[in-house]
């Protein structure tokens, strides 16, 4: 009998070694249960034919026998059918039922560290997939840029998947709690591109490496002619750290490229669900066409719809909100609320930006103008 069990013991060690991926573990699985089937109809058979019983009492012996159940209801009474008995009992009970549990265990196991470690197939759709993550402070960037994409109604539920090589030990809770799974892979690897699903992604976001080293576009381009060649950069947003590198990218057919800025990951949110509001966005940051301006100017009760109007006809800028007597800026507000201020925050061209007494004379001229119309009228 020890001779028998070191044997068992040793076949589960050579399968452990040898079965080392879930698709080896899982044939496994099937394999020792096909046996197992065979066996017992095999026995079931020779139940009805030694023993004299029905079909459905040889396969309720075999199957009370296998499970060490033994209700005593149905037993061989022929030394060929007791024969036959003990062999299922010691080749199934034992042995196939051994290696069956041992090879379950090992593919629940496996499929768990697969998923920790970042190597396991999602097979996703529709989903979010964002390649590289920030060199510095990458945690906290991802938690605000998936929180970001969690506060849009659209993508509430859609799945979050990173791919990337810096969570070797798998993803933080705080960002499973998100939603968020991990591919460890390199995204110039075509086959980690391809077990990231890239081609079934409703949006792919390639961050740069490193936000300040010119040479992480490199890097992101090689990442977009692969993305290019799955034919879905029409989906790609990408983060570019020189401008003079732009083109390129969109020579590649690439929807949005943007520059690297890690305080407001936002602003690739919004690049999603508003193509063309991160050009307006950069713009405001960068002073490169547009950017707004603070002009001291007292406002007592006019509507908000007429304060845009003056400024608009009188071609100076888009008044973006107001700043109250009390200090407080107040944003976007409804056009007929009567604001009461002491500047006004203008959207404006920076090539051509107005003086404050243009502002202040284009306001007054608007007001004048709409008290003579209503004389005239009455």
């Amino acid at each position: 009998m020890s001779k028998f069990t070191r044997f068992i013991r040793h076949q589960q060690r050579v399968r452990h070694a040898v079965y080392q991926t879930d698709k080896t573990i899982k044939r496994a699985i099937w394999r020792t249960a096909s046996i197992m089937l065979v066996l017992i109809a095999t026995h079931s058979s020779l139940m009805v034919y030694l023993e004299g019983m029905t079909l459905w009492q040889g396969v309720w012996l075999t199957l009370t026998t296998l499970t060490t159940v033994g209700f005593g209801d149905l037993s061989p009474v022929t030394p060929l059918g007791q024969a036959a008995t003990i062999g299922l009992m010691y080749l199934c009970g034992i042995t196939l039922m051994t290696f069956l549990i041992s090879d379950y265990v090992d593919f629940r196991i496996a499929r768990r560290e697969k998923i920790r470690t970042g190597h396991w197939n999602w097979n996703m759709e529709e989903h979010i997939l964002i390649i590289n993550s920030p060199k510095y402070n990458r945690e906290n960037y991802f938690i605000r840029l998936i929180t970001q994409i969690r506060e849009n109604s659209d993508y509430a539920d859609i799945p979050v998947q990173l791919l990337n090589i810096d969570f070797p030990d798998g993803l933080p809770d705080c960002l499973r709690e998100l939603g968020a799974v991990h591919v460890h892979g390199t995204p110039s690897n075509p086959a980690d591109l391809k077990r990231a699903g890239a081609q079934r992604a409703k949006h792919i976001v390639v961050l740069a490496r490193n936000e300040y080293a010119s040479d992480s576009d490199s890097f992101t381009f090689d990442v977009a002619h692969r993305l290019n060649e799955l034919h879905v950069c029409h989906n790609v947003i990408i983060e570019c750290v020189i401008d003079e590198n732009r083109p390129r990218m969109r020579d590649l057919g690439v929807k949005t490229v943007l520059r690297p800025i890690r305080s407001y990951p936002e602003i690739v949110v919004r690049s999603m669900d508003a193509p063309g509001s991160e050009v307006i966005i950069e713009d405001m940051f960068t002073r490169a066409n547009d950017h707004p301006h603070r002009y001291p100017v007292w406002l007592e009760g006019e509507p908000w719809a007429d304060v845009v109007n003056a400024l608009i006809q009188a071609n100076l800028g888009t008044a973006l909100g107001y700043v109250t007597k009390e200090g407080d800026v107040v944003a976007h507000p409804n056009g007929d609320e009567n604001v009461h201020a002491q500047s006004l925050i203008v959207l404006v061209k920076t090539e051509l930006q107005p003086e404050e007494k243009t502002v202040t004379q284009a306001l007054t001229n608007y007001f004048q103008k709409q008290i003579s119309d209503r004389r005239a009228q009455t």
